[in-house]
């Protein structure tokens, strides 16, 4: 099977995209970064410059939104994609490390925790029976957030919404096709 060579927009959001789709990924990843950005900003700063904050918000706020398209999801579940292909895009999402990398104070224990917990869930919902899908990525969707919200980054308040917004990102936008268990 070829595959088509794709603009930038289908590279965000995915082939085929509609308008719509492309605006309401644009609009929740500038929310998304502005809210990053705002937080810290108004608290007196975090040791982090704003651009580095927004960086992040675009991709996983954008992302949550994006991986939730028609596009997106056609792309990603199309004839020939199967579990391990939608666990690699799962495998590849190593914003904590690189926050770890990055950011003072961010730990390596608190991105370990947040890829791994992520990344079993991920193995969780694809080996999940069609039917059961969706209710074992929503549950753990929350599992993986509150577990993660017990374990404050060491960086402080200012990326404590990194792990439950590739939670979002991840299981539920990324994973559950349409119609799953149809």
């Amino acid at each position: 099977m070829s595959v088509p060579r794709l603009r930038p927009a289908a590279l965000l959001v995915g082939p085929g995209a509609s308008a719509g789709e492309r605006r309401v990924t644009a609009v929740t990843a500038g929310c998304g970064a502005f809210t990053a950005v705002a937080w810290p900003a108004w608290q007196g700063g975090a040791g982090w410059h704003w651009w580095q904050y927004a960086v992040v918000a675009l991709d996983l706020f954008g992302g949550a939104a994006a991986n939730a398209t028609d596009a997106a999801r056609r792309w990603w579940h199309r004839p020939g994609r199967g579990a391990r292909h939608r666990l690699g895009f799962v495998v590849a999402h190593g914003q904590p490390f690189v926050l770890a990398l990055t950011v003072p104070g961010y730990g390596w224990a608190t991105a370990a925790a947040t890829h791994g917990a992520v990344l079993a869930a991920a193995v969780a919902v694809t080996a999940a029976p069609g039917p059961l899908r969706r209710p074992v990525a929503h549950g753990a969707a929350a599992l993986v957030t509150a577990g993660l919200l017990l374990i404050p980054p060491d960086a402080g308040p200012y990326l404590a919404w990194v792990a439950p917004v590739l939670a979002v990102k991840l299981l539920l936008a990324h994973l559950l096709p349409e119609g799953a268990g149809r």
